[in-house]
């Protein structure tokens, strides 16, 4: 029986056939990882699609987008500023049903156009039902409240209506005020925006009612 030398045991191609088996198996393992990373991309960035589907979603937006342009005309712009509950509620409405048909396959056009389309004509109703009723006017859409009178601060208004100090005289700010002396009144509307009557120079009110509001608007105004 020959004995091998030490360098035999080192030489190339000597290996067992156990090592071989488990160099290539490492090697299929490592395939696979790549493999499998791969798809998780897809999954990611893609889903259940392909990347053709992308051309579809330029196809869905392009319609989906002027159509409801077209609604938002009928329905009369406002800031966001300006919304009113129901038209925020109209919005959310609207951007879910505009963002299902924009991306997911499954969503035909023509059922998610009617359904913005009837979000939209109910929205009409309710503020043609507003503009005829104070009561659905004030439910709706609130009411003015006076937060600051003869330069005197309503802190517990400002507090129900969520509106801190600083605020308060950042709106003051943008309407000249440099002083709440100068205030006769200042009238947080149901939209948000700050209307405010100044004193005259000489200690006098200022303009109590302006003469495009009709008369009892400024009653009208919630003092509590």
């Amino acid at each position: 029986m020959g004995v091998s030398s030490p360098s035999d045991r080192f030489r190339p191609g000597r290996g067992t056939g156990a090592g071989r088996r488990g160099l290539s198996s490492g090697a299929r393992t490592g395939a696979g990882r790549g493999t499998a990373m791969l798809e998780d991309l897809h999954r990611i960035f893609l889903g259940d699609q392909q990347l053709g589907f992308a051309w579809e979603v330029f196809f869905r937006t392009v319609i989906i987008y002027f159509y409801t342009l077209a609604l938002m005309r009928w329905l009369g712009g406002r800031t966001v500023a300006q919304l009113s509950i129901v038209e925020f509620l109209l919005v959310i409405a609207i951007g879910s049903a505009v963002g299902d048909s924009l991306f997911y396959p499954d969503v035909p056009l023509l059922p998610a156009m009617f359904a913005i389309f009837l979000v939209a004509a109910f929205n009409k109703l309710v503020d043609e039902a507003i503009l005829s009723s104070d009561l659905l006017s004030r439910l709706f859409e609130g009411r003015p409240r006076i937060v600051v009178t003869e330069g005197r601060v309503h802190h517990d208004r400002l507090r129900r209506q969520g509106i801190g100090m600083g605020e308060l005289y950042a709106k003051l700010r943008e309407k000249g005020v440099a002083d709440l002396a100068d205030v006769k009144f200042a009238i947080l509307e149901a939209d948000g925006t700050l209307s405010v009557l100044k004193r005259d120079r000489d200690g006098a009110a200022g303009l109590y009612r302006p003469p495009a509001l009709p008369p009892g608007e400024m009653a009208w105004a919630d003092k509590t």
